[in-house]
């Protein structure tokens, strides 16, 4: 059992987003073999409660108050540094000197980075550092770029630009570096030659006791539907995009066949324009206590997500739940499922209401899917079967001490 620091941009709980889910069952892993020494940051107020059960984790625990507003100011200062806004954003006097005070007295073996943001913590630390940079998320900011008019498609494009060059130097530094995909490790190594035994795919998995059928759940919906079920952190930029477009492209659509079906929106901090789609036959539920009830009751689940790519938890949530998903095409491909048979893929508009339609109008089909999905998540997404991989580079980073 070794000490490792673990870096993380956000408070690791309670997994109700993406990047939570990952980093959450990261720490349950790394926790299982070692003492870890926490440092990550807290930007929503409710977070705070959780503190306890982060520290009945880890040795010990630095959780720092995270402004957004006063975030993006600070953020500003990249502009005059050359560096990407993520930056300065995520700079902090007082976690710089947590980290040095836990080098200099706790016998580090290894720090563990989750997201480039928190890279600038442990690039210069005498420690073997290994980097878990999720995605790509320089090419997220070019995928926004295209998606904006100026001037924030200037920003957006140089935070893609610059970040990539610190993506680059991370990955560089680093003992290894994770993405969620081999697509993904792809896709950097084609920006960043020469990088290849640096960096190796490190994919999602899924809590298969937790998100299970749940036949006896009350339904959180009102009317005969059809229900259409989205989740999400609506205050993500992809996921504004994929809810905008959906209700827009695919639901009038979908109405026409069924002027009853209703559209739900599930999930944290919606903005203005999600808020907006609200109506007869869009619901837009803010956060609720548990996603499972609206998954459950769906009579199908989609992911209509134009601007972001890899693994989604929120796809195989659903299908670990039995459900229909129809999900983007991207998205679908990289997670293996058999297209039709345990997920349906879709890109347009026309595909993603052909694929509904055979799940609504054939009740036995979407029940063989559902469990076709389910036993696809069970054999091939597994936490600790795919976190395994850090074990190993740990210990060779670390000449067995870990």
């Amino acid at each position: 059992m070794a000490n490792i620091l673990y870096l993380v941009h956000r408070l690791p709980y309670p997994p109700n987003k993406g990047d939570k889910v990952r980093s959450w069952h990261l720490l349950k892993h790394l926790a299982k073999r070692h003492r870890v020494f926490l440092g990550t940051f807290v930007d929503d107020p409710d977070d705070w409660q959780y503190l306890d059960k982060l520290r009945g984790v880890c040795a010990e625990v630095c959780a720092l108050p995270l402004n957004p507003t006063l975030g993006k100011v600070r953020s500003l200062q990249g502009l005059l540094t050359g560096e990407p806004l993520g930056l300065p954003y995520y700079r902090d006097a007082a976690m710089k000197a947590w980290v040095q005070r836990c080098v200099q007295q706790q016998d580090l073996a290894a720090s563990i980075v989750f997201s480039s943001t928190m890279a600038q913590y442990a690039l210069d630390l005498p420690l073997p550092m290994l980097v878990d940079l999720i995605d790509v998320d320089s090419q997220k900011w070019v995928g926004y770029a295209k998606a904006h008019r100026w001037p924030m498609s200037w920003v957006y494009g140089r935070e893609g630009r610059t970040l990539l060059d610190y993506e680059r130097r991370i990955v560089g530094a680093a003992r290894m570096s994770y993405l969620v995909t081999e697509p993904e490790r792809q896709l950097f190594l084609g920006l960043a030659p020469g990088l290849d035994d640096k960096i190796q795919p490190l994919c999602n998995g899924v809590d298969s006791d937790f998100f299970q059928p749940q036949t006896g759940s009350a339904s959180p919906f009102s009317g005969p539907g059809p229900h259409l079920v989205f989740t999400g952190a609506m205050d993500y930029w992809p996921n504004v995009d994929a809810v905008s477009w959906f209700a827009e492209a695919v639901l009038p659509a979908v109405l026409e066949r069924h002027p009853q079906a209703q559209f739900h929106i599930v999930g944290r901090s919606p903005t203005p324009a999600v808020q907006a789609l609200a109506g007869a036959h869009v619901r837009v539920t803010g956060t609720v206590p548990d996603v499972r009830p609206y998954l459950q009751h769906a009579d199908a689940v989609v992911a209509p997500l134009r601007l972001a790519r890899g693994v989604q938890n929120k796809v195989l949530e659903a299908m670990s739940m039995c459900k229909a998903v129809v999900s983007a095409r991207g998205c679908a491909q990289v997670i293996g499922a058999p297209h039709g048979e345990a997920v349906f893929e879709a890109e347009t508009a026309d595909e993603y209401l052909t694929a509904l339609e055979q799940v609504l109008l054939d009740r036995a089909r979407a029940e063989r899917i559902g469990e076709a999905a389910r036993r696809y998540v069970l054999d091939h997404y597994s936490w600790d079967a795919h976190l395994s991989a850090i074990d190993g580079a740990l210990s060779l980073a670390t000449g067995g001490a870990c």
